[in-house]
């Protein structure tokens, strides 16, 4: 059917209804774009990418206004998120949203004249869920084998690096961002290389830590391993097992990007993640074993699949959320097929024998939205500087390609008590088109709903390792709460198919892409398309299958 032909969408029949544009959503579309099912794939926003979106400088304005306004209205009235007004807003994954620029009114939540080095709102693509993409990650042969890859870039992230506080940072008990103090940035070893060349560990340490690194290279000698210690604490089994320093065990907790601290990471979580780290070094070159999508971080690869989705017939309505499954029923003498009937914003209703969405997409599911108060949450926060911070970019090995990336991490114990959690920074070069020249990008998250005041100190801290007359500023500042949708350390949820409804896990909060999300939408896949081969194996397309922008909305 041709969107441009339709009137309404009132009383159309479909095979599937996609609710939200979020990445396991729209890939979903993909793998259903040769599938010749006729598909309609709406969002309550209007914007494509969910949680995983990326923003203008304008577009965040306005981000922050939706998200406490939704909020205001669920505390006000917890029964309204089925309100086809509240589902038009957003679900509650975010909260807590503000924008701070360095103005005499530093808090604002509507659009305001830029300051004089902050760039134009549309010079700017900041991803709400940054993440990495390592090499070893099936979601880049996905997108090879569904010919999408053209249409995206991928761009290196080079060197990881660590906080390491001075005696000063130490001795205070409760830091604050207005303190001068700094420490020193450290480079995290890249591989046994590294590790034999570098000159402030000693012999003994470095053994020791070379028996951790074969172990971890070592997938099939690791089973026994995580049998016995896969409950107890990464430090704990670092320290028991392979007598490797706490100095020396910060570096390798950060390889596992996880927000939690060394006592309260288990083994189990650890080691297969330092495994993927170490494993993916090398893959598709020397010097790097993860890489970014440009202009916009997985937004970019959601909209890409999105497109896939509409050049195969799929119509997409933006600003439209579904608001009511009001029923399910099979169709009169079709064996196994069945009608289920949705509910659109504005009155509309539509028929289709599968829904598909993630919890909080769909109304009557067991969404994140009925379990605000008591479910966890990280804090965020995007500051533009202006800088372009080379000194974080440097070649990482003969032949490797410039990054565009780059990880610092803040260990427990560098800012805080030795209990608080660590800090991540992803930092992003104006190579990646997410700012202008001159300026970076830094995505700074930790664990806890009201920790701003943790990435502020870490923020401080950072800029503190730079020359007085090198030290970069901030321009702009989006900080918000994102709730977890299942505790780290936990099973990954899966997807819940039933009666036509396919459910999908929120987005999760990793710092890298989990492949889980890949298994979730092969098994929506199977279901729908009735099919077990071929899954994302597509042929090109004829030249100019890509011109149709009518398609997209």
């Amino acid at each position: 059917m041709d969107r441009l032909a339709m009137d309404t969408l009132n009383g159309t029949q479909w095979d599937v209804v996609i609710s939200g544009t979020g990445l396991p959503q729209s890939l979903l579309a993909l793998a259903l774009s040769r599938s010749g099912k006729r598909i309609i794939h709406v969002d309550h926003n209007t914007y494509y990418g969910g949680a995983d979106a990326a923003l203008s400088l304008q577009d965040a304005e306005a981000w922050v206004h939706i998200v406490n306004e939704h909020n205001d209205t669920l505390d006000r009235n917890q029964n309204s998120q089925n309100d086809g007004k509240s589902r038009g807003a957003l679900p509650v994954v975010f909260q807590k949203a503000a924008i701070f620029i360095p103005t005499e009114k530093a808090n604002v939540s509507a659009p305001r004249a830029p300051v004089s080095e902050l760039g134009y709102s549309r010079a700017y693509s900041l991803a709400l869920s940054p993440q990495l993409i390592y090499t070893r990650s099936e979601l880049l042969p996905t997108l090879v084998s569904s010919k999408v890859y053209r249409q995206l870039e991928f761009l290196a992230v080079g060197s990881w690096w660590l906080y390491e506080s001075d005696k000063r940072d130490e001795s205070r008990a409760v830091p604050s961002a207005k303190d001068n103090t700094g420490g020193k940035l450290k480079k995290i070893p890249g591989g046994r290389e590294d590790v034999f060349a570098d000159k402030t560990i000693d012999l003994k340490s470095k053994r020791n830590l070379m028996k951790f690194l074969k172990l971890a290279a070592d997938v099939e000698a690791q089973q026994p391993v995580l049998a016995e210690w896969g409950h107890r604490s990464f430090e704990d089994f670092l320290t028991s097992q392979f007598s490797i320093s706490l100095e020396l065990q910060s570096a390798l907790h950060a390889l596992t990007l996880s927000l939690q601290p060394p006592t309260a990471t288990k083994t189990s979580y650890a080691l297969p993640r330092i495994t993927r780290h170490l494993s993916s070094i090398g893959v598709f070159g020397p010097g790097f074993g993860s890489v970014i999508p440009k202009w916009g971080g997985m937004a970019e690869i959601a909209q890409v699949a999105c497109r896939a989705g509409a050049v195969g017939g799929g119509i997409y309505v933006l600003g439209k959320a579904v608001i009511d499954i009001r029923n399910n029923h099979p169709v009169p003498n079709e064996v196994n097929q069945r009608r289920v009937t949705v509910g659109l914003q504005d009155g509309d209703t539509v028929t289709c024998e599968w829904i598909a969405g993630s919890d909080c997409e769909l109304p009557g599911r067991p969404s994140i939205v009925t379990d605000n108060k008591s479910s966890s949450y990280i804090s965020r926060s995007i500051t533009i500087v202006s800088s372009s911070l080379l000194e974080l970019f440097p070649l990482t090995a003969e032949g490797a390609p410039p990054p565009a990336g780059a990880i610092v991490v803040f260990p427990t114990g560098s800012i805080k008590q030795r209990t608080s959690p660590p800090v991540y920074f992803i930092i992003h070069s104006s190579d990646t088109g997410e700012c202008p020249t001159g300026q970076c990008v830094i995505y700074a998250s930790t664990l806890g709903s009201d920790a701003f005041d943790l990435l502020d100190i870490a923020i401080q801290k950072f800029f503190m390792t730079f020359a007085e007359e090198e030290r970069p500023s901030t321009l702009w500042k989006l900080q918000y709460s994102q709730q977890q949708p299942h505790q780290e350390h936990e099973s990954q949820p899966k997807i819940d198919i039933n009666d036509g409804i396919n459910s999908f896990p929120e987005s999760g909060t990793d710092l890298a892409f989990d492949d889980s999300t890949l298994a979730t939408v092969r098994e929506a896949w199977n279901k729908i398309s009735g099919d077990t081969e071929g899954y994302m194996q597509f042929e090109d397309r004829e030249i100019g299958a890509y011109d149709d922008e009518g398609a997209l909305t």
